[in-house]
């Protein structure tokens, strides 16, 4: 079955391995004693390496951040890094060597820019996180290796005196370079802001009455000269209506005169009544203006500016037919008087034109001056207009003008805050009150070497021996040519054997045997001996 061919060549395989190392017993232990004890002496000339380690803990700002907002958002493990950069630059470890002395063999044959490196190395920081995910940093470990346990404290203690104070200077650096480029900003701002105030002010003195603000002011303003404009209007209107009635009685004054003078004056209602009056083009103004309102009446309200404008052109066509008729009946009066033969008709009748006359001449001054009246308030009209058609412009270009002024005193307001929490902040550093390196654990003063690792060094060597001999053990077994038995024989011929011959040991070569044999466990003991006494010898007094 397989198992029992693969059991039985196991077995063959483990026999014949056990058989190699009984007989090559001797290459093995040699080899293995060699190596350990070649592994001892160099041991035994390698110094010492001792390791000081400090704890530094990272205090976190004493003062609230929401009273005092810190300059720095960088994390601990970044700022770390960078001061692990400055602390060992250089300038820095060339200080320290000269300080401490160290390295004075190694300056013999090494250019300085080796001898740093090999500080570097002999420098370790570690971080200590406190969450699982290895960010957020609250400790770190620095260790320096050197060949006494003074010299690694005393290096170890200058190297975190160097990160405490290095801490503490960035951070103020840090603090007084934001304070000062949030006050070169600030001033900045100022500036623009000022230099857009002004741009703002300019604006609205060279559009005065174009403005967003002010269109309410001009609607009114024009609604009120629109209203003055219509009054003016109908006082124009009736004024020449009175004009057109005073040319027509005087020329039925003159037109009487002449008839008084060449022809005796018909009595009759005829004569001057048939003259057509002004009241009649009154009268149908004032119907026309009946009707339009009551056709306003339909779609409109009573209150509407347009009813309301009506109305107030229908009293006036009132008044004015009023002032006609008593006009008209004056004149029918000097009619009369003038029909009667009076020795002094013809005075009277030159009074009445020179009445007339004057009456004209004011007619003719109120037209001026409200015909005057009118063009200045259609003039104003028309500025108003134009001012309230510039409005939507200026509007436009007035809010561009006004975001760019409410962006920089936005920029100005948070500059502001942000420089006097600069000026906290930097107050706070001063102080020392910021985030701060804090000496949890000294420089510690190292009793045991942590180079080189002996024990394992020892051990490792020892395995690595026993493995050459066990190489070299098959190597010469590979090259003998003898047979030790009758399995090996039968491996080596085709033709099987049929005879074999037991060995038969004479008592003297019996005795030689054991002597032989007490000799070599005599002889591996004490190697044995020696290797673990110098091994011992070497972790324990090294």
């Amino acid at each position: 079955m397989p198992e029992v061919e693969d059991e039985s060549g196991f077995n063959d395989t483990l026999d014949r391995f056990l058989r190699l190392v009984t007989r090559r017993r001797w290459w093995i232990l040699c080899a293995a004693s060699g190596t350990a004890l070649t592994t001892v002496l160099v041991l035994s000339l390698l110094p010492n390496r001792y390791s000081s380690e400090a704890t530094l803990l990272v205090i976190e700002q004493q003062v609230p951040q929401r009273y005092v907002t810190p300059t720095t958002t960088t994390d601990v493990s970044e700022a770390l890094q960078a001061m692990t950069q400055e602390v060992l630059s250089r300038t820095r470890l060339l200080g320290i060597i000269e300080e401490f002395g160290l390295y004075v063999k190694a300056k013999r044959h090494m250019a300085p820019e080796e001898i740093l490196e090999l500080m570097r190395r002999n420098i370790e920081i570690t971080p200590l996180a406190s969450g699982p995910q290895q960010r957020n940093v609250n400790a770190f470990k620095i260790s320096f290796v050197a060949d006494s346990p003074l010299l690694a404290q005393q290096v170890t203690s200058r190297l975190t005196s160097l990160f405490i104070s290095e801490n503490l200077k960035t951070r103020e650096d840090q603090a007084t370079n934001t304070t000062r480029f949030l006050q070169e900003q600030l001033e900045s701002a100022k500036t623009q802001l000022a230099a857009q105030e002004e741009r703002v002010r300019d604006y609205k003195t060279r559009y005065l009455g174009e403005l967003p603000e002010q269109q309410q002011g001009n609607l009114a303003i024009l609604a009120g000269l629109q209203t003055q404009l219509q009054n003016t209007a109908g006082s124009l209107s009736r004024a020449q209506q009175q004009r057109v009635y005073l040319e027509s009685l005087l020329s039925g004054y003159r037109s009487l005169a002449t008839r008084s003078t060449v022809v005796p004056a018909a009595p009759g209602p005829s004569g001057v009544s048939r003259i057509p009056s002004p009241i009649e083009v009154a009268q149908s103004d004032l119907a026309r203006l009946r009707s339009e309102r009551a056709k306003l009446v339909v779609t409109y309200t009573p209150q509407h500016p347009d009813v309301v404008r009506m109305d107030q052109e229908i009293t006036t066509t009132e008044a004015v037919i009023g002032r006609l008729r008593a006009l008209e009946a004056l004149k029918a009066k000097e009619a009369q008087a003038q029909a009667a033969p009076t020795p002094s008709g013809e005075s009277e009748g030159d009074s009445s034109v020179a009445q007339v006359k004057s009456q004209l001449e004011a007619n003719r001054l109120e037209i001026e001056n409200l015909s005057k009246d009118e063009e200045r308030l259609k003039a104003a009209i028309a500025q108003y207009q134009d001012r309230l058609n510039q409005t939507p412009v200026r509007e436009q270009q007035l809010s561009a003008i006004l975001r760019d002024h409410d962006l920089l005193k936005q920029d100005y307001a948070d500059l502001l805050s942000k420089e006097l929490q600069a000026q906290l902040a930097t107050s706070l550093e001063k102080q020392q009150a910021g985030q701060q390196f804090r000496l949890v654990d000294p420089p510690s003063l190292p009793t045991v070497p942590v180079s080189p690792k002996r024990v394992q060094i020892s051990l490792g060597s020892a395995a690595a021996g026993i493995l050459l001999g066990l190489f070299l053990a098959v190597l010469a077994d590979g090259r003998d040519h003898f047979l030790y038995s009758e399995k090996s024989a039968n491996e080596r011929f085709a033709v099987p054997l049929v005879v074999g011959i037991p060995l038969f040991l004479t008592p003297t070569e019996m005795r030689v045997r054991a002597w032989k044999s007490a000799l070599e466990w005599f002889a591996g003991t004490v190697l044995v001996v020696a290797v673990v006494i110098a091994e011992f010898y070497v972790c324990r007094y090294r």
